[in-house]
């Protein structure tokens, strides 16, 4: 009872510091919010960020602002959602990936196999043709003879007669007729011993692998890459071909001592002995796990019974380190609230500002009729048709049709009178045109540059007119739907504070990097 009350008294004591040495810096709804959250995301800004030198009360607007949206995201829910869900716990499997490995470890051995590989090999990698003879595992004895007799046999005619087209005995006898390429640790040991020894246009003499026979010939060799351009992909086809994860072993080994891990060494010869126990096998910071534990997880990984263990023992230090990972490392913790932060802001931002600012019509009408002195030009600028016809007579008849019409219908009825049949005697070109976008323009309306006729459609000519602004609001759309967002955001922001409570501790605020 003793133990366990100065157990207790020394959680609350380090609650307490912990408190002390990282403060409540901010309150909103009632959320508090430290100071090392608030510099993680102050300082990460200023890095990438250079060129906008914020100060920190500057700073503490926009991060509050971004914590508004987050609250409103979390109260429309988006935080309950599978999407939501499934995208954070993708990134969370990312993310957790380096920290549950030692990289030093990892680096150094597969360093030294790279250096092997070197010592070993002429090349990185090999295109290879063969001809292959696939064995069973339980192949007699004489079909073991057979296929040796018959490659020795190939081998022998192929060294005798230069001549011989070795692509023909491949076809003739290979049980794989493509050629390929071959990168480090791809395929059976023996099989890269031989090919990676082998120079350009050696023949192979006859050799077995786990697959069968081969007679192989190098076609062409590639040079061995930098150690830094290969050693992911070491790392990988280690941990898929031989099942080794030197950079997990070695943080396993790690965690033991951190962990106190203990193994019940009787129980777990019980194990080996009889091939199962419902015994206590080891325990991680006293937590056990029991030989109906290991049960479960041999289920889903047929191996012999002492590598079974020795991966179960793994797993289970990994996923003891995995769920304290938020815990034990701030930069972890931070990366996924930010994280999680920005996957509900893009969501709410969507739902209240992007989608209502392009979707809606009338309030995009009515917010340029309100605002339309703002989107005058600098220069005037030409708003109509550019029509490349057979005749003159054709491109005056389509100005006729149209001379009545929106200016929305005009390129559907030209095209739709004039080039009805296969034989098409208009084309067309509608829109806001700026000086220097069209030579056609330019010259007509412009008077500037020149141009050569369309061979198909020689007579070009313009129906439309110079205009200094737009006089709708689809001929700006673009620049006011940016600005038509920012005035739905601003509206937003206006309704989030006033409904809101947001309380900062300003004596912590001086104190921040400055602690």
């Amino acid at each position: 009872m003793k133990i366990f009350f100065l157990s207790f008294l020394l959680s609350i004591l380090s609650i307490y510091v912990m408190g002390q040495q990282d403060p409540v810096l901010m309150r909103i709804n009632n959320r508090d919010i430290t100071r090392s959250e608030f510099e993680y995301s102050y300082n990460k800004n200023r890095r990438f960020n250079e060129d906008e030198h914020k100060n920190i009360r500057e700073y503490v607007a926009l991060f509050v602002d971004f914590k508004l949206k987050v609250a409103a995201a979390e109260a429309a829910r988006i935080d309950t959602t599978r999407a939501f869900r499934d995208e954070l716990a993708g990134y969370r499997r990312q993310l957790a990936k380096s920290y549950l490995t030692d990289e030093i470890a990892e680096d150094e051995y597969a360093n030294r196999v790279y250096e092997k590989m070197k010592k070993n090999s002429r090349t990185g990698q090999v295109l290879v043709a063969q001809i292959f003879k696939y064995l069973p595992q339980n192949a007699s004895a004489q079909e073991l003879r057979s296929a040796q007799f018959l490659m020795d046999s190939i081998y022998d005619v192929l060294v005798k007669d230069s001549l011989s087209d070795f692509a023909k005995y491949v076809n003739q006898y290979s049980d794989e007729r493509k050629s390929f390429w071959v990168g480090w640790l791809q395929m059976p040991e023996e099989f890269e011993k031989v090919v990676f020894s082998m120079r350009k246009d050696e023949l192979s003499k006859p050799f077995f692998t786990p697959k069968g026979l081969h007679i192989v010939k190098v076609l062409e060799t590639r040079d061995i890459p930098p150690f830094k351009e290969v050693r992911g992909e070491i790392i990988r086809r280690l941990t898929r071909q031989y099942g080794e994860d030197k950079g997990a072993e070695a943080l396993v080994e790690k965690l033991k001592m951190e962990y106190h891990y203990i193994s019940k060494e009787e129980n777990i010869q019980e194990l080996y002995t009889r091939g199962k126990t419902d015994k206590v096998l080891f325990t991680i910071d006293g937590c056990v796990y029991t030989g109906v534990d290991f049960e479960r997880f041999a289920e889903g990984h047929p191996q012999e019974i002492r590598k079974q263990l020795s991966h179960f023992v793994t797993k289970s230090m990994l996923d003891y380190e995995n769920e304290r990972l938020e815990m034990k490392y701030p930069d972890f913790r931070y990366l996924m609230q930010e994280y999680r932060d920005g996957i509900l802001l893009f969501e709410i931002s969507n739902r209240e500002i992007w989608e209502p600012a392009s979707n809606d019509e009338v309030g995009l009408r009515a917010f340029f009729k309100t605002h339309k002195e703002n989107y005058f030009w600098e220069k005037p600028r030409y708003k109509g048709l550019v029509l490349h016809s057979v005749n003159k007579k054709i491109a005056k008849k389509a100005k006729k049709l149209v001379r009545k019409l929106p200016y929305e219908q005009w390129s559907d009825v030209i095209l739709k009178t004039f080039n009805r049949t296969s034989v098409s005697e208009i084309k067309l070109e509608q829109g806001l045109f700026v000086e220097g976008s069209n030579k056609y323009v330019d010259k007509i309306i412009f008077k500037k540059g020149d141009f050569v006729p369309l061979e198909a459609f020689p007579y070009t000519t313009v129906l439309g007119e110079k205009v200094k602004g737009p006089d709708s609001y689809n001929d700006v759309r673009g620049p006011l739907v940016v600005d038509y967002q920012e005035y739905l955001e601003s509206l937003w922001m206006e309704h989030l504070h006033a409904k809101s409570k947001v309380e900062i501790n300003q004596e912590v605020l001086k104190t921040v990097n400055n602690h």
